[in-house]
């Protein structure tokens, strides 16, 4: 039996309705038997089957937030969209809630695939997907193994496996770091098993220390000020569980990535502190793949990770729609 979940009447998005998009609240389920909740947009002028593209992203994010500011301007540009939130959080089902799996949240976007395979409004030949943040590396492991992902946006990305097992910037590369990493979020599983309930690891930080990295202070920025902030959002909030990461250590996504035969474009911001992310997941992508001609790299001058978030002036929304105009043709 579907689960029943709970959806917000009102508009509680972090940007403005649009008056030339269609928006309703839809569900759907993922193979895991999680109900999905999502909104669906379409453009008030569309007509007859049209191109479809699902969005998921930041990682702790909603789509309230930024996966549903893309949804409803591509949805502006021709496109049905539908912005999800993923499995264990925001209004979608799954329980215990607010944890992450590469499997599942993969499995996320191809239920977002399965559901605009079949409405009559989509051509289902011709459907993208577009991951922001962590939802970026998620994006390329489901084009990586759905066929009917003819198109790929992975956006501001990072590699959520590379980033647990081996820290930012890979600093705790080792079999020491990534033991007592394991050590520690064990001993918490028993912490969390003999009180009944998940600890929580808490949000974005906030009040925001003097001496904060910029990258903390560029999140801060975002999730914790009117700019993004929303009640549902786990890093507006208290964050993910302690443990809800954990099979990100040694289950690694974008092993076969070099085998997407389909389009990709991969976009980053220049002075982004995860850039290196995109670089080196794109350089993977092309090595090796007799389809290498139909993957891009594009790096934005002087922009930042959360630029990619909401700012519409740096967003290349112009190039994304090019992009899925010419793969989703």
């Amino acid at each position: 039996m579907a689960e029943k979940l709970q959806l917000s009447t009102e508009w509680d998005k972090t940007f403005p309705k649009s008056e030339k998009v269609n928006h309703r609240k839809v569900t759907f389920p993922n193979r895991y038997g999680i109900t999905l909740a999502a909104d669906l947009y379409d453009p008030t002028d569309g007509g007859g089957k049209m191109a479809a593209i699902a969005f998921c992203g930041p990682f702790g994010a909603v789509k309230e937030q930024a996966s549903g500011l893309y949804a409803q301007t591509m949805a502006e540009r021709g496109f049905v969209t539908l912005a999800f939130d993923p499995s264990f959080t925001g209004e979608s089902g799954g329980t215990p809630r607010y944890m992450a799996s590469p499997d599942i949240n993969t499995e996320d976007f191809q239920a977002a695939v399965d559901f605009l395979s079949v409405q009559d409004n989509v051509d289902p030949e011709r459907i993208g997907i577009t991951g922001i943040c962590g939802w970026g590396g998620m994006a390329l492991n489901a084009a990586a193994i759905d066929t009917r992902i003819k198109a790929t946006v992975a956006s501001t990305m990072y590699d959520m496996c590379r980033v647990n097992a081996k820290g930012y910037f890979d600093s705790a590369d080792s079999p020491e770091a990534r033991y007592e990493a394991r050590k520690a979020l064990n001993t918490q599983r028993t912490e969390d098993f003999r009180k009944g309930c998940y600890e929580p690891g808490g949000g974005v930080v906030d009040p925001l220390p003097e001496d904060a990295p910029f990258f903390v202070k560029d999140y801060h920025a975002y999730y914790k000020t009117p700019r993004g902030y929303h009640p549902r959002s786990l890093n507006s909030n208290n964050g993910w569980n302690k443990i809800g990461c954990m099979s990100f250590l040694n289950q690694p996504i974008l092993c076969y990535s070099n085998e997407i035969r389909s389009a990709v474009l991969v976009i980053h911001g220049e002075k982004a502190h995860s850039c290196y992310f995109s670089r080196d997941a794109f350089a993977a992508m092309v090595k090796d793949n007799p389809d290498a001609a139909n993957k891009e790299l594009l790096i934005i001058p002087d922009a930042v990770h959360t630029d990619l978030y909401d700012n519409v002036n740096v967003i290349p929304f112009d190039k994304i729609e090019a992009f899925f105009n010419e793969y989703l043709k």
